[in-house]
């Protein structure tokens, strides 16, 4: 699907016209937007728009970066959307000329369609020009990575508060799924800070001296984002450093349990096995209170080792 949008000399807004009619003397700059075009609407692209091979290209497979790229007559730009339920990103082509832009993606892309709304609801459209446009589109797009940041902090918030109610194997795979979306969320906010460096500082854009303020304002947010997904990543390795402290204590006193457990019961498995040798002369095999006594024996072992084991701190541990 295509969808043109036009304002005239007279700064009106006139939507859906004919392709053709986009050169008519009486437009002042134009939108057209390939919204999951066709086969044949892509060709547009080359026979009607006169692109470059290889931006056509880059169109058609979804491998690149976010980018930018100057051309003849034009500039080419590739920007990625973010979905916030996967943090999967979709990727969106823009062609700005003199006096057009045309954006292209195979999504259904939520932030171009508020753009498209915007436009037809702002009555002062006609006073501006399409690189407004192309600030209002990427304007969205950064907009939409702050809830999924914002979701992921809420959820290394949430680790704390259920770190006595899960295993620290449980709980470390939720750590590492969260380090995983933030290295998905750096890549793609990283790499849309970069191009907008270069668009704030592009010679290539001096005639829109009055929009690089604007840009400038999108840069600032994903300065932001980019501060916070560090700080976040830093926050998950302390986290994750306080879980194996935890763990590596927990550990050292099950050991130390089991060592005890272990030194009162050497002593007693040691009386208990000379007295279970089957020899017929032991000395008190004949005694008639020798069964009581020892019992009486081990029972004393065991308590002096738990003093002595007192005495030692054993149990401070």
């Amino acid at each position: 699907m295509v969808h043109i949008m036009a304002i005239t000399e007279k700064l009106e807004l006139i939507q859906d016209i004919d392709i053709n009619q986009m050169n008519n003397e009486e437009i002042k700059w134009y939108w057209v937007d390939f919204d999951r075009p066709s086969e044949e609407e892509v060709k547009l692209l080359e026979s009607y728009f006169k692109f470059h091979a290889l931006a056509i290209e880059d169109c058609m497979y979804f491998l690149q970066r976010p980018k930018l790229d100057y051309y003849e007559g034009y500039n080419f730009f590739v920007f990625h959307s973010l979905n916030e339920e996967t943090l999967e990103t979709e990727e969106v082509d823009v062609f700005v000329g003199k006096n057009y832009m045309v954006s292209f993606h195979k999504t259904y892309i939520d932030e171009i369609e508020k753009v498209r709304q915007k436009i037809i609801e702002n009555n002062t459209i006609g006073t501006k020009n399409h690189i407004y446009i192309l600030h209002l589109i990427l304007d969205n797009i950064v907009d939409k990575y702050f809830p999924a940041v914002y979701k992921i902090e809420d959820k290394i918030n949430n680790l704390g508060i259920h770190v006595k109610k899960h295993s620290i194997r449980v709980l470390v795979n939720h750590l590492f799924e969260i380090r995983n979306n933030l290295l998905k969320l750096r890549k793609t906010i990283n790499s849309m800070r970069d191009l907008l460096y270069r668009i704030t500082n592009s010679d290539h854009f001096k005639n829109y001296k009055e929009m690089k303020i604007y840009f400038s304002d999108i840069y600032d947010h994903l300065l932001k984002l980019s501060e916070m997904i560090e700080s976040n990543r830093d926050v998950t390795s302390d986290i994750h450093a306080s879980y194996l402290s935890i763990n590596a204590d927990r550990m050292n006193t099950i050991m130390m349990t089991f060592t005890l457990v272990t030194s009162i019961f050497v002593p007693l498995t040691f009386i208990t096995g000379v007295y279970g040798m089957n020899f017929e002369y032991m000395p008190e095999l004949k005694w008639h209170y020798g069964y009581f006594t020892i019992l009486g024996v081990m029972l004393l072992v065991s308590l002096l080792l738990l003093i002595w084991f007192k005495i030692k701190g054993w149990f401070d541990a």
